[in-house]
């Protein structure tokens, strides 16, 4: 592999820790990016080893959230445990089907979420919905099943969808929802890097860099995010949202 690469790789590494600190997304960047700097690859052991730098980056940022954040630990254990096997399952379904069905749905969804977010303006600072104690746990086991599975299988936009589950279904806060987001993103992480890992489809020469360019990337994004507060979290959301569509919408079209 050229130098040059391994460089440009870990300058996308860096801004998808940073971003993926501040509003989830950041394998909006780093994924597309990544697949096109190594189209000799196998789709499989790209996103394989893309998982150990989102990974590193996801557990810096994790702990600066946790300096502010309160966490009901149980309720995590029980949720992170779903979805590392839920992730587990769709990095091994990776492996064995093609994935690009499931794009427009995503567009879809992203769309409905970018206009709702945008018209409410109240989003950052505090709950959406009162949700009961049984229903957080219901809503929480259906966002991890479902998140979970996608991150192993697709993974871009992962913890945007995390957050978005939070808010509007959990009935937490952005920055609570942000804070659970990262540290049940970590366990899906780790289920797909099991899976790739008994599969060997890491490449451990662009993985390590990356995972250290990312880890800076999500150490700062995580200090901006909590010095700047909530309200300015929600513009960069609806950005990094806003390029989900866009990424997402061109591929629609490229496929039809």
């Amino acid at each position: 592999m050229e130098f040059d690469i391994l460089i440009y790789l870990c300058i996308i590494a860096f801004c998808s820790g940073f971003v993926d600190a501040i509003a989830g997304g950041g394998g909006l960047i780093q994924t597309p990016l990544s697949l096109a700097l190594l189209p000799n690859y196998p789709i499989a052991t790209v996103i394989g080893s893309l998982k150990i730098p989102a990974f590193s980056g996801t557990a810096i940022a994790v702990k600066q959230y946790l300096k502010k954040a309160k966490i009901n630990w149980k309720f995590f254990s029980l949720l992170a445990t779903i979805s590392f096997i839920s992730a587990f399952l769709g990095s091994f379904v990776l492996t064995i089907v093609n994935n690009d069905f499931m794009k427009p749905l995503l567009l879809a969804i992203l769309l409905i979420l970018w206009v709702f977010t945008y018209m409410r303006k109240d989003f950052a600072r505090k709950s959406l919905v009162e949700v009961s104690v049984r229903n957080r746990y219901i809503y929480g086991i259906l966002i991890t099943i479902i998140v979970g599975f996608y991150d192993g299988f697709i993974g871009p936009a992962t913890g945007t969808f995390f957050i978005m589950g939070f808010i509007f279904l959990v009935g937490y806060d952005f920055f609570k929802a942000s804070t659970y987001a990262k540290l049940i993103n970590l366990a899906t992480n780790f289920g797909s890097i099991c899976l790739f890992l008994m599969k060997g489809a890491i490449i451990w020469k662009i993985a390590l860099p990356m995972a250290v360019c990312n880890g800076l990337g999500g150490y700062c994004g995580a200090k901006l995010a909590i010095l700047k507060g909530q309200k300015w979290v929600r513009y960069i959301f609806l950005f990094i949202m806003f390029i989900a569509i866009c990424r997402f919408g061109y591929e629609v079209v490229d496929f039809d």
